[in-house]
């Protein structure tokens, strides 16, 4: 079941994989931030049985980002990598720019959504699927084709997120400052229409950029997603909260953003929830002081808490991240 409700500096070079491999990170009292090694971005966290799972982005340049690591934690502090869980040579038809991943578990299989080849009009890339036996791969190309290749109401097919209702699977997705809902079949081989027959709805808020998240709180929806330009430091986090998964969904504030003193550019997160808590994180990107290559992303993790009327407090971005929080 999916449960998303939810230091030191590495070149890219460095951080490159050579086949399936699982490297741990020691034995730490507190995370830290960046929470493990490498440059890595738009991180997904989810929580599959008793263990913290991240799948993010590798950040390097395009004709370099086509592949995925993905990383495993007991307890949100010790981390293990798992290389390579799927690369371009599984998906024929992406060839560059592999990255945000999106994921879920369903009926014991494991689901990997990702965007690949920065895909434009009349080009083959967008959204494509992987499937695997384990969280940590390796993952087959499900369909052999993009799942979403179009420009639909504006929206590049990037940025996909997964969100259960009521046994039924959505997906949020879209850069270029558009934001689509649509609805997949539960073998998440294609999309089907929703009941009035539309197969895509807009459901842009206003500054919205890329990077939706969503996850449902007390009866409500908070639909999340990044503001800015993730290559520059005013990249950001905001929110709505709704009724409904389709919206209408109103920017009520930024809760996330640079801190001069720590990092800049902090933004294309998701959040998790320890089952049976009210105990909240936030997995972001940032980019360390001075730095200057929009390549140079570090994943993070904070706290993250609402106030008495259910509204999220601003996060404050730290060099200390979090301590162990073992699922029971």
């Amino acid at each position: 079941m999916k449960l998303k409700q939810y230091a030191s500096k590495t070149s890219a070079a460095d951080c490159q994989g050579g086949g399936v491999e699982s490297k741990g990170y020691g034995d730490k009292k507190i995370s830290g931030n960046p929470i493990f090694e490498g440059w890595y971005a738009d991180p997904e966290v989810i929580i599959y049985d008793d263990k913290y799972w991240i799948y993010p982005t590798y950040s390097a340049p395009y004709e370099k980002q086509t592949f995925f690591d993905c990383f495993s934690s007991p307890d949100l502090v010790n981390w293990t990598k798992h290389e390579r869980i799927i690369d371009s040579e599984e998906v024929s038809w992406a060839n560059r720019a592999m990255w945000a991943p999106g994921v879920i578990e369903k009926d014991g299989k494991y689901y990997f959504f990702f965007a690949a080849n920065d895909v434009h009009e009349g080009e083959v890339g967008g959204i494509g699927v992987g499937v695997a036996d384990s969280p940590e791969g390796p993952y087959k190309d499900l369909i052999g084709k993009p799942l979403i290749n179009e420009i639909v109401n504006g929206a590049q097919p990037i940025d996909q997120y997964v969100f259960e209702q009521d046994g039924s699977y959505y997906m949020y997705y879209g850069g270029w400052g558009h934001c689509n809902i649509v609805k997949l079949h539960e073998s998440f081989t294609r999309l089907v229409p929703f009941e009035d027959g539309d197969m895509y709805k807009e459901v842009t808020p206003e500054g919205y950029v890329e990077g939706p998240c969503m996850f449902k709180k007390n009866g409500k929806y908070y639909f999340m997603w990044s503001e800015g330009g993730w290559g520059g430091p005013d990249y950001s986090v905001a929110y709505a909260i709704s009724d409904s998964i389709f919206g209408p969904f109103e920017r009520l504030d930024k809760i996330l953003e640079q801190d001069a003193s720590v990092a800049s550019g902090a933004g294309h997160h998701s959040v998790a929830n320890v089952p049976g808590s009210e105990q909240w994180y936030i997995v972001y990107h940032r980019r360390p002081l001075g730095e200057t290559d929009a390549n140079h992303r570090v994943t993070c993790i904070d706290r993250m808490e609402f106030d008495e009327n259910g509204r999220i407090k601003p996060v404050e971005i730290t060099f200390e991240g979090v301590e162990p929080n073992p699922i029971d």
